[in-house]
């Protein structure tokens, strides 16, 4: 008898569990998940998983693993901490009910983060100042850095980076040795081989106006180019932008430190 009256306590004492707002969840997938995930849980590309018909109670725990970093996915910690609570359980309730994705579907990916307003800055190693190197030990990659005058400036002044600001990477495979493993000059850095690629990001007014809160990082746009200087198709913007979210207060860029020092 003492057992069933403490269980009854316990059951009186528990907080009661509100049911989730799936259309809220819907809203919310719309608005940010389905740049990656697709509106209905099926992901845009082989590379990120399928939501739908996934269990609720796993979807919200991973999100809430990845908001408190216990699971570390850059992209997807930066868009889990934005989310609250009662968030992640409409969003696991609404894919939840999702049917899941027949074999090879792909959902289209959001028309507003497939295109961008970055054009390739032609002329850029003799206008542009190059002012960081690091190596990519996981992809046994080195990629040089560069900025045009706009961002220095700015940078260098202890200011945002303003509207008109470029900056371009070269990413380079190493030259590796007999063991495949990376040549090392005598500066730290790999030997670069074969140009693969080329990134940048940059910025105007009004180039972050149709991008979802979530993601937008103020009017920064960004661009994949091949060696021939074309935009590489598929590039989702939307990993970009959830990578590089968190860094509102150093102007979106992870080499900002480094800019301001360049000479």
């Amino acid at each position: 008898m003492k057992k069933v009256i403490g269980f009854l306590v316990f059951l009186a004492a528990a907080p009661i569990a509100h049911a989730a707002d799936m259309e809220a969840g819907k809203t919310k997938a719309a608005a940010v998940c389905a740049a990656c995930h697709g509106a209905t849980g099926v992901s845009v590309s082989d590379a990120i998983p399928n939501l739908a018909a996934q269990r609720p109670g796993y979807l919200e725990a991973q999100l809430k693993a990845l908001k408190d970093g216990t699971r570390k996915n850059q992209i997807m910690n930066a868009i889990a901490s934005q989310l609250s609570a009662e968030d992640m359980a409409n969003v696991a309730a609404f894919f939840a009910a999702q049917p899941g994705a027949v074999t090879g579907a792909k959902s289209a990916m959001s028309p507003n983060l497939a295109k961008t307003g970055v054009t390739f800055p032609e002329g850029y190693k003799e206008t542009f100042t190059k002012y960081y190197t690091v190596n990519f030990p996981a992809t046994k990659q080195v990629r040089y850095y560069y900025a045009n005058k706009t961002a220095v400036a700015a940078a260098k002044a202890g200011k945002p980076l303003p509207d008109g600001s470029v900056l371009l990477a070269e990413a380079y495979s190493a030259q590796v040795d007999a063991g495949k493993n990376p040549v090392t000059g005598a500066d730290g850095y790999y030997s670069a081989d074969k140009l693969l690629f080329y990134t940048a990001m940059a910025r105007e007014a009004g180039w972050g106006k149709d991008i979802p809160e979530m993601l937008r990082n103020s009017d920064w746009n960004y661009a994949v180019f091949t060696l021939d200087k074309k935009h590489r198709p598929g590039v989702n913007q939307a990993e970009c932008l959830a990578c590089h979210k968190p860094l509102d207060n150093v102007s979106y860029t992870f080499t900002l430190k480094q800019l301001a020092e360049a000479k």
